[in-house]
C-alpha cells in the first residue's frame, strides 16, 4: 500500500483555509483534515474533536515535553499543535492528510517530513484580504489590525512553498488543490515501492507465455 501524501495548507487569517479544507474532505473520502490541539477558548459552533481538541496550557506543555506534536506554534497568545500519532497513523494506511497550519508550523513540518507538499492560499488582493479579516465579525478593531499586520509578514514566506492557490471562490480553489494532490501522487518519487515491484516483475517475466 502506498503511503498517503501530507499536504500543508497555510495562508493569512481570512483567506478561507478552514472552508477550503472542509470542502476538500467532503469531496475526497481518502483525504483527512487533521484536527489541531489548541489552548484558546471555543468559539460559538465549534465542537471538541471536530473543530479542535481544546486543552489547558498546562496540558499542552506536557504534550510538548512528550514530543507528541509533529509541529506546534504560539499564535496571538494561544498555542496550536498537530498530534504526531494522529497524522502518522493515517499516512501509514494510505490516507492523505491535510494540515491547516500557519507558516511557523510549516517550518517545523519541513524539518520533520521530507516529502510533504506545501500550498499557500491567498485571496485575490490585499484589499480583499482586509475585507475578509474585517468581515469575520469575531475580533475587535485592535485584533483586526494585528491580524492584518501578521498577514503581511506571512506573505514573505510564500517562496518557501511549492504551490500558490488564489482563493477567489472556494469551488475553484478546491479544484486547484485537488489537481495538486493528484499530480503529487503521480510523481515518481512518491511511488518508489511501486517501481521496485514493477522492475522485480520485469526480471522474472516469462516471454515464452506470449
Amino acid at each position: 500500500m502506498a503511503k498517503g501524501v501530507l499536504i500543508v495548507l497555510s495562508g493569512p487569517s481570512g483567506t478561507g483555509k478552514g472552508t477550503v479544507c472542509r470542502d476538500l474532505c467532503r469531496q475526497n473520502p481518502n483525504l483527512y483534515c487533521s484536527v489541531s490541539v489548541t489552548t484558546r477558548s471555543p468559539r460559538p459552533g465549534e465542537r471538541e474533536g471536530e473543530s479542535y481538541y481544546f486543552s489547558s496550557e498546562e496540558r499542552f506543555r506536557e504534550l510538548i515535553e512528550q514530543d507528541a506534536f509533529l509541529e506546534w506554534a504560539c499564535v496571538y497568545g494561544n498555542y496550536y499543535g498537530t498530534l504526531r500519532q494522529q497524522v502518522e497513523e493515517k499516512l501509514s494506511k494510505g490516507i492523505d492528510v491535510i494540515l491547516e497550519i500557519d507558516t511557523q508550523g510549516a517550518k517545523h513540518i519541513r524539518r520533520e517530513v521530507r516529502d510533504a507538499v506545501f500550498i499557500f492560499l491567498l485571496p485575490p488582493s490585499m484589499n480583499e484580504l482586509w475585507q475578509r479579516i474585517h468581515g469575520r465579525g469575531t475580533d475587535d478593531s485592535e485584533s483586526i489590525k494585528q491580524r492584518f499586520a501578521a498577514a503581511y509578514q506571512e506573505l514573505k514566506e510564500i517562496r518557501e512553498y511549492d504551490y500558490l492557490v488564489i482563493n477567489e471562490n472556494v469551488t475553484d480553489a478546491v479544484k486547484d488543490i485537488q489537481a495538486i494532490i493528484l499530480a503529487e501522487k503521480c510523481r515518481i518519487k512518491k511511488d518508489k515501492d511501486y517501481l521496485s515491484r514493477f522492475f522485480e516483475e520485469g526480471e522474472t517475466f516469462d516471454l515464452s507465455l506470449y
